[in-house]
């Protein structure tokens, strides 16, 4: 199965200058434990994961100021349309993540989370 057939492509993303407070209360509505970052182009440019934000929070600091850009990662692993869903499981399990983004052509058209990986092999293996 190609991943364009599993990925969600309604995908929530955030800017860099959004503040950690926002990026937080975005996850707890929407139940996700990491996004995107784009720019005004909407390339990616950044991953912040729940786990990242927390640790920074260690530190006493600016929670309500402090902007995305201070804490997502840059180096971003992430999949594209054409590859199958079995090569994006072994990048996500080789990296150690939970979400993976999906580009064509250097614009984010999806993501695809460990849960999502999950849902299908229950779903094809009852």
């Amino acid at each position: 199965m190609q991943v364009h057939q599993r990925m969600k492509s309604n995908v929530i993303s955030v800017k860099p200058i959004d503040p950690l407070s926002k990026v937080l209360d975005i996850m707890e509505q929407q139940n996700i434990n990491g996004t995107p970052v784009i720019d005004d182009a909407n390339h990616l440019i950044g991953m912040i994961v729940k786990a990242d934000i927390y640790r920074f929070l260690m530190d006493p600091g600016h929670y309500k100021s402090c902007p995305v850009e201070w804490v997502m990662s840059s180096n971003v692993v992430y999949g594209e349309t054409h590859e199958d869903l079995v090569t994006i499981a072994k990048r996500l399990r080789e990296h150690d993540i939970v979400a993976l983004p999906i580009l064509e052509k250097d614009i984010i058209v999806g993501i695809v989370s460990i849960e999502d990986i999950l849902d299908h092999f229950i779903e094809t293996h009852p």
